[in-house]
């Protein structure tokens, strides 16, 4: 029988082989998972012998990692802000970038108002749930143009308890009629930003397995935002502000977007890696 140790050292070197990033701690988050136990346990099991049905289970798991599907889609969750969540091929995996808009706004609001917020492009609904847990009187509509996306994350917002302050549409913010949204004191979203032509060149993870569409806008990577900007000064109530995540370098483009509006307080905020990351801005 093959111990946690060896099968460990042999699945690291076949994920080191396909090109996987980290292949060691993913062989190790694989079979935590499957073992049902915490990653740092493994190290006080190295010579444990795996059962021959755990053995099939994790060959299957280590196969698929090796062909590059993301490590979340084959666990089936991931933590974030605090939530977990379900996650599949029919949305994005949640980053740890995300978390700084979330805290970003929740720093910035009103606890205890009745917050009447609107997620574009909820996804797997890390944004809204976060929202929703930390912003306890707030009510939340979260749309997609994504069915397949929905469903998801009104499976999260079950298993997180918080399906009775959230609505969910579907709905296309080019062409769907604006006034059957309602008016927010906060729009919110992570869009697609990843352009038509920096999309080729990403990892096989992102551009294989996750979906095309909540990555890129098969234009300039900033589409969105500028439809969402234009849309805002409709459906916000006075005062109320439009949070964005940022990608590489758009920063400029989408403060220009909002100077060309009526938008004041105009805020970029970097992440941990000295990128700007977050930017919002008020309606005047």
């Amino acid at each position: 029988m093959i111990t946690v140790l060896e099968v460990i050292k042999l699945s690291t070197d076949y994920l080191q082989k396909k090109g996987v990033e980290s292949p060691r701690a993913n062989a190790e988050i694989l079979l935590a998972d499957i073992l049902k136990c915490k990653r740092l346990e493994l190290y006080l099991s190295f010579d444990k012998p795996l059962a021959e049905n755990d053995v099939q289970i994790y060959r299957e798991a280590i196969r698929k990692r090796g062909l590059r599907i993301p490590l979340q889609y084959i666990i089936g969750n991931v933590e974030f802000y605090g939530l977990k969540l379900l996650v599949n091929e029919n949305v994005l995996i949640p980053r740890p970038e995300t978390e700084l808009l979330v805290e970003k706004i929740i720093n910035e609001s009103d606890k205890s108002a009745n917050l009447k917020i609107l997620d574009i492009g909820v996804g797997s609904g890390n944004i809204s749930l976060a929202l929703l847990k930390n912003l306890p009187n707030s009510k939340l509509v979260a749309i997609d143009i994504s069915e397949n996306a929905l469903t998801v994350a009104e499976q999260n917002a079950g298993l997180n308890l918080l399906n009775h302050k959230i609505e969910f549409r579907m709905f296309d913010i080019f062409i769907d009629d604006l006034n059957m949204l309602g008016k927010f004191d906060l729009i919110v979203s992570n869009p697609p930003y990843v352009s038509g032509a920096d999309f080729d060149n990403l990892e096989p993870e992102l551009k294989i397995h996750e979906p095309r569409i909540a990555l890129t806008d098969n234009s300039n990577g900033v589409s969105f935002y500028k439809r969402i900007i234009e849309i805002s000064e409709q459906i916000l109530n006075e005062q109320g502000k439009v949070y964005f995540e940022l990608g590489l370098g758009q920063s400029a483009q989408v403060q220009k977007y909002f100077e060309q509006s009526n938008f004041k307080n105009i805020e970029v905020t970097k992440d941990y890696a000295g990128i700007d990351r977050i930017i919002c801005g008020e309606l005047k």
